[in-house]
């Protein structure tokens, strides 16, 4: 038996910029933290040649072909894996549509458990490049490539899209002391809305290529990513959550379809509470809301904020990795 575990992601700044149909004209950037809630992903040896899976539902089938999980169905005909294996996958927060970048991480937990049971090590750069290859290339996920690097690596990175469609993920060297007050200052509440991702992901994809203007607003956000990254190795946070609200209004200029009416409200009632400044995580329109504030104000926002509910994300330093082999 084999267990993997993959964290989650939070994405602060450039979110939209890893998109292929963008960074391949103008290159992309995002800020990233990988946080502590994970995917964990059980391979086994089954006793005959067959194929088990259990993660929201469970299927039985007798060969690849079978199956209706598509991202497991790629991944086991990407490493030759025929059958003769049961696969579980359970996760932290719910599993589909909260902006933390979970499909991304089940297929990175997947592909390392997968390795594992093949014997084989997994670098990082291996599992974000093959969980983008089977997401992208071979399932046609209109997504972008943030997630999976954020997942394989771990840490507080600066990514980097690059127009030849490599990708560079640089840990943000920042004092410890930096670490945790950014941590301190983050507060993070469910908002309860779930949506699709990819199908939000497309509609702000064909916005943007239908729009120079939009192009536009990217490139800005991709110069905020810069400069909080800089920000951040100088230890210098007195800027932090004004960077993230410029971020959040430029994004929501993309399309409608990135916020509604009760997120808005929800948004606007934090700062009036005391938040510095904020966003929705992931494509938009549903998940988890962050905002950054002094400490001192998180109950005040709490307060305002009663109906949704708050959850405590940690930073995680490592990437996916394998916590157990029997």
């Amino acid at each position: 038996m084999i267990i993997s575990r993959t964290p989650l992601r939070m994405s602060f700044v450039g979110g939209g910029s890893d998109m292929p149909s963008f960074y391949r004209r103008h290159g992309g950037a995002v800020v990233s933290t990988a946080i502590d809630q994970y995917v964990y992903v059980t391979v086994n040896k089954k006793f005959d040649d067959a194929i088990r899976l259990s993660y929201s539902k469970t299927e039985e089938v007798q060969n690849i072909e079978q199956i209706e999980h598509q991202l497991v169905k790629e991944t086991l005909r990407l490493l030759d894996i025929p059958g003769g294996i049961e696969i579980t996958s359970v996760a932290d927060i719910p599993a589909k549509g909260t902006g933390l970048g979970s499909s991304s991480s089940f297929t990175v937990g997947l592909l390392n458990a997968l390795n594992a049971f093949r014997r084989q090590h997994s670098p990082a750069k291996w599992l974000a490049d093959q969980a983008c290859k089977v997401e992208i290339e071979i399932c046609g996920a209109p997504i972008g490539k943030q997630d999976q690097f954020a997942a394989a690596f771990g840490g507080l990175s600066f990514i980097q899209f690059h127009q030849d469609d490599q990708v560079t993920v640089d840990p943000i060297l920042c004092s410890r002391e930096t670490m945790d007050e950014l941590a301190r200052n983050s507060i993070v509440f469910y908002t309860g809305q779930m949506r699709s991702a990819s199908n939000l992901l497309k509609i702000q994809n064909d916005a943007v290529n239908q729009d120079v203007s939009k192009q536009e607003t990217l490139m800005k956000m991709v110069r905020l990513a810069y400069d909080l990254k800089d920000r951040l190795q100088r230890n210098d946070l007195g800027s932090f959550g004004e960077i993230l609200h410029e971020n959040w209004v430029l994004k929501k200029s993309i399309t409608s379809q990135v916020s509604n009416a009760d997120i808005d409200q929800w948004y606007e009632t934090a700062r009036n509470a005391g938040a510095w400044g904020g966003k929705l995580l992931g494509a938009g329109n549903g998940g988890f809301l962050m905002f950054y504030a002094p400490q001192k104000q998180h109950e005040r926002i709490t307060e305002a904020l009663s109906h949704l509910r708050r959850v405590k994300f940690g930073f995680e330093r490592e990437g996916s990795k394998i916590i157990f082999v029997h």
